[in-house]
């Protein structure tokens, strides 16, 4: 049995993780960024314009590109930034998200923090996530 270290450096692993500008790069390419903080974090630090909040409990289900209950949209040619508030739950969720059948899922270095410290567009945040 091994720890959160160890699984987290082992979801990572099967990322091909991205920094802020990077991140940008794909969002303005057309990727789909996902939210996965708590409403109670967006409402008050802000959200990335255009990224959709699913809370991480209804990740897999509406994201699943051959699920019933995905999020119009999606295919397993879609590529997804996860994003959490500093990058630790986010590498989980984007690991989860390549086993249902997402390969070009990812997650956010840093998270929202690093993207907003680096400058990069944030809006008012407090839209209700996707249920």
């Amino acid at each position: 049995m091994s720890g959160v270290d160890d699984q987290l450096a082992q979801a990572r692993a099967e990322l091909d993780r991205v920094d802020p500008a990077r991140a940008d790069e794909l969002r303005r390419a057309g990727a789909v960024f996902v939210d996965i903080r708590p409403l109670t974090n967006r409402a008050a630090e802000g959200e990335i314009p255009g990224a959709v909040p699913v809370e991480r409990i209804h990740l897999e289900w509406r994201l699943d590109p051959h699920g019933d209950h995905r999020i119009p949209g999606f295919t397993e040619d879609t590529t997804v930034v996860v994003l959490c508030n500093e990058g630790y739950a986010s590498s989980f969720a984007a690991r989860d998200l390549k086993r249902v059948g997402l390969p070009h899922a990812t997650d956010l270095i840093g998270g929202f923090r690093a993207w907003q410290a680096a400058g990069l567009p944030v809006q008012e945040g407090g839209t209700p996530a996707i249920p």
